[in-house]
C-alpha cells in the first residue's frame, strides 16, 4: 500500500477526514491551518503499520481498518469499506467511520486490532542514568537540519555553546520530570523527543531525537515542532505541554 487515499474510493476525501476529526474531538491542525494534515499523516502511516502486521481485515464483502483512534466516549473508531464492483482500480469503496456498535448493527462482531508500535514499555521512558551523545556535525552541517534551526542561532558564532547549554538544561528538566521525553515512531524504531530551547529558555525551538543504544542515548538529529508532533502522534496523543499542534 502506497497511500490510504489510493487504497479505496473515498469520494470527497477532505470532507471524510474532517468528519473523522470531529468524531475524535481532537485538534489535528498546526496553528491556524484547517487541512487536518496531522490526521492525514497519522492515517497514512498507521495503515502502513497495520498492513505490515497483517491487521487489515478483509472478507469477500467488506474491509475493516482499526484507526487506533477513539471517540470522546473511548469507543474505538474503524474504517468500514465494502467491495467495489465498479471498474475503478481500487478494490474497496469507503462507507463510513464506525464504532463497534455501528458495525454490530451490520452483524459484524469480529474486529481487527490496533497497530502495535512497541514490545518493551521501558522504551517509552527516559532513563536518567544514560548519557546523551549528540551528532553535532550532522545537526550543524546538514542542509535540512540547518534550515530547522532558528536563523539567529544558526548564524551565531556561539552556536555550539548555545546548543550545549540548551542540552544541559533539557537534561536537568527531563531528570526532574521524565514525562518531558515524548516517544516517537520512525523507520520502525521507538525514539524519544527532547525539547531544546535555543532562543527563549521557556519556548522549545527544536526536538532532539535520541535512540537508546545499550546504556547511552544517541542524539541523531533535530526536528521542527511540526515534524516531531507528526511522528509522536502515531503512538499516542502527546500529553507533554511542550509538544502541541
Amino acid at each position: 500500500m502506497e497511500e490510504l487515499y489510493d487504497f479505496m474510493v473515498w469520494g470527497d476525501y477532505d470532507a471524510k477526514i474532517e468528519y473523522l476529526a470531529n468524531m475524535t474531538d481532537e485538534n489535528w491542525n498546526f496553528h491556524e491551518k484547517t487541512n487536518n494534515l496531522i490526521l492525514k499523516n497519522y492515517l497514512k502511516y498507521t495503515t502502513k503499520k497495520l498492513e505490515e502486521e497483517n491487521k487489515i481485515m478483509t472478507t469477500d464483502n467488506y474491509c475493516i481498518i482499526n484507526t487506533g483512534l477513539f471517540t470522546p466516549y473511548y469507543e474505538p473508531i474503524y474504517i468500514y469499506a465494502e467491495k467495489n464492483l465498479s471498474d475503478s482500480k481500487q478494490d474497496w469503496w469507503f462507507k463510513s467511520f464506525s464504532t463497534s456498535y455501528d458495525l454490530g448493527n451490520l452483524g459484524i462482531t469480529e474486529l481487527p486490532e490496533r497497530a502495535n508500535y512497541f514490545q518493551d514499555p521501558s522504551q517509552l521512558v527516559f532513563d536518567v542514568n544514560c548519557k546523551i551523545n549528540v551528532q553535532f556535525k550532522h545537526i550543524y552541517d546538514d542542509e535540512d537540519n540547518r534550515n530547522r534551526i532558528p536563523k539567529e542561532i544558526v548564524n551565531s558564532k556561539n552556536i555550539h555553546s548555545i546548543f550545549k547549554g540548551a542540552i544541559d538544561t533539557m537534561v536537568k528538566k527531563v531528570t526532574a520530570n521524565y514525562k518531558i521525553a515524548v516517544p516517537q515512531y520512525f523507520n520502525g524504531k521507538i525514539q524519544l523527543l527532547l525539547p531544546l530551547c535555543l532562543v527563549d529558555e521557556s519556548i522549545p525551538d527544536l526536538a532532539l531525537v535520541v535512540t537508546k543504544v545499550n546504556n547511552v542515548y544517541q542524539g541523531h538529529t533535530c526536528l521542527t515542532m511540526e515534524m516531531a508532533y507528526n511522528n509522536a502522534r502515531l503512538i499516542a496523543k502527546p500529553e507533554s505541554n511542550w509538544l502541541v499542534p
